[in-house]
């Protein structure tokens, strides 16, 4: 019996709300960021306080191959769409928070849907290599990394520079290399920056009032630090 000439793959097959093929709908990989430039949040809760809301500053706004666009924030030790954020004990997400005007909503904004989209119909990157650097954006919310070589006995604070979305949909943060610094001050791009993900030594991402707490020697900061060297 003859095969049939039809192809029934599902890249033939357009979803009509996202325009792409039904293949992707699945595909979670990040192809575009824009900064977060108006103070946006995210509103989380944890088990601890069930009670309260918590927030933190939006790093970025992501597109997926599958036409999502989600906000972005440094979690633990890695950047996470704020929506895949559920784990009582660290936290679990509640929505998207503008400060501004006291709003809570769920969904990306318009404008940034719109940029997004807009930009990645204007840049088709074609890679040749498995990790290309796509984009690469400044950190505009004080991201410190932490780096520690013995338990969080001793720890240094650096701050991220930039995030380099590469072409497999990978972000990575970037620090600085002071051995191979040479001009100041360092720019997203400079060649001294190197990821925080390849440094052994690297723990955590901190957010910016926290980093700057445990600068300060405060109390509250140095004794959740000591919580970390205990676990």
């Amino acid at each position: 019996m003859p095969h049939s000439a039809i192809d029934h793959s599902n890249d033939n097959v357009i979803d009509i709300f996202t325009r792409r093929p039904l293949s992707e709908n699945s595909n979670t990989n990040l192809i575009r960021i824009a900064p977060e430039l108006d103070g946006l949040e995210m509103l989380y809760s944890n088990a601890e306080n069930p009670d309260k809301l918590f927030s933190v500053k939006i790093l970025a706004w992501g597109l997926r191959v599958n036409g999502e666009v989600v906000g972005l924030v440094p979690w633990l030790d890695e950047l996470v769409a704020c929506d895949e954020i559920n784990d009582p004990l660290n936290g679990q997400w509640e929505g998207y928070y503008d400060q501004g005007v006291d709003e809570l909503f769920f969904a990306a904004p318009l404008h940034k849907v719109v940029e997004l989209e807009t930009a990645a119909d204007y840049y088709e990157y074609q890679c040749d290599a498995d990790r290309e650097i796509i984009q690469e954006i400044p950190d505009t919310i004080g991201t410190h990394a932490v780096l520690s070589t013995d338990g969080f006995h001793s720890i240094t604070l650096k701050e991220v520079v930039s995030w380099r979305l590469l072409n497999d949909g990978t972000m990575e943060a970037m620090l600085i290399d002071e051995l191979k610094m040479l001009n100041t001050p360092v720019l997203p791009g400079d060649g001294c920056l190197y990821p925080a993900d390849k440094d052994e030594d690297f723990r955590y991402f901190f957010q910016h009032h926290i980093a700057n707490k445990i600068k300060a020697q405060d109390p509250e900061a140095m004794a959740a630090i000591s919580l970390l060297d205990e676990s």
